[in-house]
């Protein structure tokens, strides 16, 4: 898939309103080989999806062994809306707590007592935090109207012909 046709695909308004959201879904090969998947939180910057992480997590010594990933943000209604972005994880470490983090995090519902102590905790527990970063390399929106599984697709096509033969 070139630039030009994932950005066509990230573009559209419903990609808009997913790479909106706060948690994604992040699969990666940990380090026995196993496929993992967990949520995590994360920020689009109108190129990169960026997540955050501490120094210690499990994930990063599988991430710097196999990079390649898999996200998935989707609704919780019927039908789901959901996008696929697959990419390569760039791993960098940071000082302190990156802006992403306590940007990505703004959308929970907190008095602003709540978020203040919230962000002191923050800053007291990370003295540096790994950003992971993540350049689409292919994309797909599925919202079971105009655009389905490729699989689905496929039985459809399959459907038709028969109708027509």
């Amino acid at each position: 898939m070139d630039r030009n046709e994932i950005a066509e695909v990230l573009n559209r308004p419903l990609s808009q309103e997913m790479l909106a959201r706060d948690l994604t879904r992040l699969a990666y090969v940990a380090k026995d080989g196993t496929p993992r998947n967990i949520p995590i939180s994360f920020s689009w910057n109108g190129s990169q999806i960026v997540m955050c992480t501490t120094t210690n997590a499990p994930k990063l010594p599988a991430l710097r062994a196999n990079p390649m990933v898999a996200l998935t943000i989707d609704t919780e209604v019927h039908p789901p809306k959901i996008l696929l972005i697959r990419g390569r994880a760039e791993l960098d470490v940071v000082d302190g707590i990156p802006d992403e983090y306590l940007e990505m995090n703004t959308t929970y519902e907190m008095t602003p007592e709540q978020r203040v102590h919230w962000e002191a905790e923050v800053r007291s527990l990370y003295d540096q935090m790994v950003r992971i970063v993540v350049t689409p390399t292919w994309a797909k929106l599925i919202d079971f109207e105009s655009t389905l599984p490729s699989a689905v697709e496929e039985l459809f096509q399959q459907r038709e012909a028969r109708q027509h033969a």
